[in-house]
């Protein structure tokens, strides 16, 4: 029988089956929390820090005030993740704004809470690494910076969850989602990334990107390589007509896309600077560096 998985809740390690929270809860009731998704490879916790501190920065955008230290939460993800011995996998850190009264109040929620799930995960299947994906325009637009800045990762991903459904009923696992003024933003979970003449270029943050870690991890590789990359203002047509595309997330890692709205990117088959990519990305999440080590031992 296998081990049941421990989840991090509130200050405790429980099993799975105990790891509830109120039905009074302002993120289950509003979607009133945020969250943040991170890796860990070989025993290492990949931009640990970078990743709690834009938990933090997204809580304090939403006037969430931790009861946390950012080292506690660093602590506490490298806690669940030896609880459940593991070395390779994905962790989800949640914050919400607590239990309150039924009214949207929050004010009412007198203690935040957070919950921590670590665990293995596959978002694509391998084959998708090698022979890419296949994507679609979504008619869901990305929420603009006039509602809640694309930059705080809040739990009300509604608009992101009807995009997705999109994706599923045309067949496929993702899809671009525009901004109100119809030029690329993202996907519904990744960053995007094309290449055209031997330079990259992606979306513009203030055209509804997540400045996403990956997103930047790509970019430094991009400058140790001597590859050349900028942010950019993309339409559609700039994506069809790219010679590469590919996407990047913490779960998704880096992922061609060789068709989009049934055009053939390039000759239809993953490029050679994603591949490059892809290789480059791999060491980086491997190594030690930008890591923070998970069990002691590993420090010796």
């Amino acid at each position: 029988m296998s081990k049941e998985q421990k989840i991090w809740l509130d200050g405790e390690l429980v099993n799975q089956a105990d790891a509830k929270i109120s039905v009074f809860d302002h993120g289950l009731l509003y979607g009133d929390g945020v969250f943040e998704g991170i890796r860990f490879y070989n025993g290492r916790v990949f931009k640990l820090i970078e990743h709690v501190e834009r938990l933090f920065n997204s809580a304090k955008a939403i006037m969430l005030k931790m009861p946390w230290t950012l080292e506690e939460v660093c602590d506490i993800v490298c806690e669940t993740i030896r609880a459940n011995e593991l070395r390779d996998g994905y962790v989800r850190l949640v914050v919400t704004r607590g239990a309150g009264g039924l009214g949207m109040n929050p004010y009412l929620c007198e203690t935040p809470s957070m919950f921590c799930i670590a665990a293995s995960i596959q978002l694509y299947p391998e084959e998708y690494y090698t022979k890419g994906l296949e994507i679609v325009t979504c008619s869901t637009r990305r929420p603009s910076h006039a509602t809640l800045s694309p930059q705080v990762k809040s739990l009300n991903y509604l608009n992101n969850v009807m995009a997705k459904i999109e994706c599923v009923k045309a067949g496929v696992m993702e899809g671009i989602m525009l901004n109100e003024n119809g030029t690329v933003a993202e996907c519904t979970g990744d960053n995007l990334f094309i290449i055209k003449k031997g330079v990259i270029a992606t979306p513009k943050i203030s055209d509804g990107a997540l400045d996403g870690i990956t997103r930047e991890t790509i970019f430094e590789l991009c400058d140790e390589l001597g590859v050349g990359i900028f942010e950019e203002t993309l339409t559609r047509y700039d994506v069809y007509t790219a010679d590469e595309v590919f996407l990047t997330g913490t779960a998704a890692e880096v992922i061609p896309v060789v068709k989009y709205d049934d055009r053939e990117i390039g000759d239809g088959n993953v490029g050679e600077i994603t591949k490059h990519l892809i290789n480059a990305y791999t060491e980086c999440v491997n190594s030690d560096v930008s890591s923070t080590e998970i069990y002691e031992q590993d420090a010796e």
